[in-house]
């Protein structure tokens, strides 16, 4: 049964989610509950998002089982990583439930809000976040659906009082053509998610069919720096209404950068607006999430808010889990968690803790994530992988894909040592945790780093160095 759009609202009465714990599942979760909806779902494992949606009333269940889905579900949500063999999707084909895709879920509940959809191959969640903590700050109740949470667990989503829906666009299976935003975000371009895209026109021709999404008269807020983002503007210029705001370091940007200056772990960002200096504070280290800010606050000016009190506001975000967030500290030891699995987001995350680090050492534990980007982008992950003093590197995390013959975190570490850079292989987390606590001596930064279950490995490390 092919996944649809819920032909009413009132389909979305009794959804059951198949993997109701996964980022954007649970957040659509959180908000259909929310919003009075009775929500139901199952998961592979137990965890505290799952905990957090049963707080609001939601029936969770552990592992997939057939009896899990009740007879009177309104509809199934299922995101791209559902198998179609999964036990409740052949019992929703059985009784007639409509099977709705993750991504019409949630264009669902954009209905009748004005959306802020960012997309990009990296970066969404942390520029999602910024929107949706800056907004709220300055009183304006946006809704909200992130790929991550900003503190506690379920903190990815809310349903607010007011009319702007700030929500990450996922282009890594198209999905996000199902949005029709009034500003979208593009932070950049560039050839990932190899398992749908096979060539970077692909990837182009994607990318264009989201910014055709834009409603007439609304804008694209898009990088003026990154190659794929300069490429896809020439292309989308002349789009009917579609207004284009450049953001970047790049002199003719529109919203241009004038200045990024580190302080520790956060950073001073003066940008040239209208000819006038703008100056606020990003409590994340690094150009990259400089850029993240500089985006969102182009949004927030495309939506009529004052740049200024964008500017104050973005000063009250503090960051989300997984984006260089901090662990805690042992032995002298701080371990700190970054999400990034592409090579560009691992440069941008080790640049940044360079930049923050002084003479400190940064020690890397990397779990690289599929077998299809390790295929395409070993090479390259190895590489930045050399930016560190030294990295242990574990076997890749499947996550929805069977192996592939021949790919293995070899090619990785192959490439991170024809680099120049210092690297371990890991056979298992056990040995990894203890190769890393290990090497470790007072004043190193520690990264776990990749976007698997690496995060669980952070406490452990801490554990460790503890003893």
């Amino acid at each position: 049964m092919a996944p649809g759009l819920p032909q009413s609202m009132a389909d979305m009465d009794r959804p059951h989610f198949i993997g109701i714990g996964g980022a954007g599942m649970s957040g659509i979760a959180k908000i259909l509950a929310q919003r009075g909806a009775k929500v139901s779902g199952s998961d592979a494992r137990e965890s505290a998002t799952a905990e957090a949606l049963r707080g609001l009333g939601a029936t969770v269940r552990i592992g997939h089982d057939a009896s899990h889905l009740a007879d009177d579900a309104t509809c199934v949500v299922v995101s791209s990583a559902i198998r179609a063999d999964n036990p409740e999707l052949a019992r929703a084909a059985e009784l007639g439930i409509p099977v709705v895709h993750r991504s019409d879920a949630l264009a669902s509940l954009m209905a009748g809000l004005r959306p802020i959809a960012v997309a990009g191959t990296h970066g969404k969640t942390t520029t999602t976040s910024m929107l949706a903590v800056t907004l709220a700050t300055l009183g304006l109740g946006p809704s909200y659906a992130i790929g991550g949470d900003l503190d506690v667990p379920g903190s990815n989503a809310l349903h607010g009082e007011g009319d702007i829906f700030v929500a990450e666009a996922d282009e890594s299976d198209r999905s996000f053509h199902k949005y029709a935003p009034e500003v979208a975000i593009v932070l950049n371009v560039e050839l990932d998610h190899h398992a749908n895209y096979a060539s970077m026109d692909e990837i182009y021709e994607s990318f264009e069919i989201f910014a055709g999404k834009i409603v007439p008269g609304g804008t694209l807020v898009i990088s003026a720096d990154q190659a794929g983002a300069v490429e896809l503007t020439k292309r989308v210029r002349d789009l009917g209404e579609l207004k284009v705001v450049t953001y970047g370091e790049s002199d003719g940007a529109d919203l241009r950068i004038h200045k990024i200056t580190a302080r520790g772990l956060t950073s001073e960002v003066t940008v040239v607006l209208n000819g006038r200096f703008l100056t606020f504070q990003v409590s994340v280290p690094g150009r990259h999430y400089a850029n993240n800010a500089v985006a969102a606050l182009a949004a927030g000016i495309a939506l009529g808010i004052p740049a200024h009190n964008l500017a104050s506001a973005l000063g009250s975000y503090t960051g989300v889990k997984r984006r260089l967030q901090l662990k805690g500290e042992a032995a002298g030891v701080q371990v700190i968690d970054s999400y990034a699995h592409h090579p560009t987001e691992m440069t941008a995350d080790l640049e940044a803790m360079r930049s923050a680090a002084g003479d400190s050492r940064i020690l890397v534990l990397f779990q690289p994530h599929l077998f299809s980007r390790t295929q395409e982008l070993g090479t390259e992950m190895g590489q930045a992988l050399a930016l560190a003093d030294s990295s242990v590197v574990l076997d890749i995390y499947p996550a929805r894909e069977d192996p592939i013959p021949g790919v293995t975190s070899a090619l990785i570490i192959d490439a991170a040592r024809a680099a120049g850079a210092e690297v371990t292989a890991a056979p298992d987390k056990d040995a990894a945790v203890a190769a890393v606590a290990g090497m470790a001596k007072p004043g190193d930064l520690v990264l776990t780093m990749g976007a698997g279950d690496v995060t669980d490995l952070g406490p452990r490390i801490l554990a460790e160095l503890s003893k």
